[in-house]
């Protein structure tokens, strides 16, 4: 049996929940959803230019999890973004907002 998530805490900086790409219609493509903590892992480290130490005590999580967050964020990201693909981010049970 697997041990429950623990509960990731984020800021209340998302503003938008669905990014869709210029020029597209929603009908008939591929939704990449990306997750809330994974986002998060990406504004504080890239954006903000937290370390990864810094960014885990942030958001209540070890920085071996910050770095699998980035990993499969920035991904997720780059495949979006070089398919001309919507993004959706979705907000798990275990995430907590601040």
């Amino acid at each position: 049996m697997a041990r429950p998530q623990k509960c990731r805490y984020l800021s209340r900086e998302i503003k938008a929940y669905f990014f869709l790409p210029e020029g597209r219609t929603q009908t008939r493509i591929i939704v990449t959803e990306l997750l809330a903590d994974e986002l998060e892992a990406i504004r504080l480290c890239d954006g903000e230019e937290f370390e990864q130490t810094a960014a885990g005590k942030q958001m209540g999580i070890s920085r071996p999890t910050v770095q699998r967050l980035l990993y499969s964020g920035r991904k997720k990201l780059a495949q979006a973004l070089t398919a001309g693909q919507p993004i959706q981010i979705a907000f798990p049970k275990y995430v907590l907002r601040r």
